[in-house]
């Protein structure tokens, strides 16, 4: 049960992160910081005290086997997590070259 409250502040740091922040670079690093929380998060779930691998063989039957589920989802959401970070810093990379700074507040005051 802590390790899944220290997930939850894990999410709540990223989530700080984002909505206090205004540079835009440390707001793609909290995004990153949630994303990687609900990595964590989905790997506890499957996570099964003394089990194995879920390949049935011979004498494995009685096994307590881990959940492969969770697993594949977190591959999935690593996948997911890369391509939306690289677009993310494309877009501060465009911003940066446009307007010349990755504050928030002054992008917003320039005009063009």
């Amino acid at each position: 049960m802590t390790l899944f409250v220290l997930c939850f502040l894990l999410f709540l740091v990223g989530l700080y992160g984002v909505i206090t922040r205004r540079n835009i670079i440390k707001i793609v690093l909290g995004i990153c910081i949630m994303e990687y929380s609900m990595n964590l998060f989905l790997v506890l779930v499957g996570y099964v005290h003394d089990g194995v691998a879920p390949i049935i063989t011979k004498g494995s039957e009685r096994a307590t086997f881990v959940d492969p589920l969770p697993q594949a989802m977190v591959i999935t959401v690593i996948v997911i997590g890369l391509a939306t970070t690289a677009m993310l810093l494309a877009i501060a990379i465009r911003l940066y070259r446009k307007h010349g700074t990755f504050d928030i507040r002054e992008i917003n005051t320039l005009k063009g």
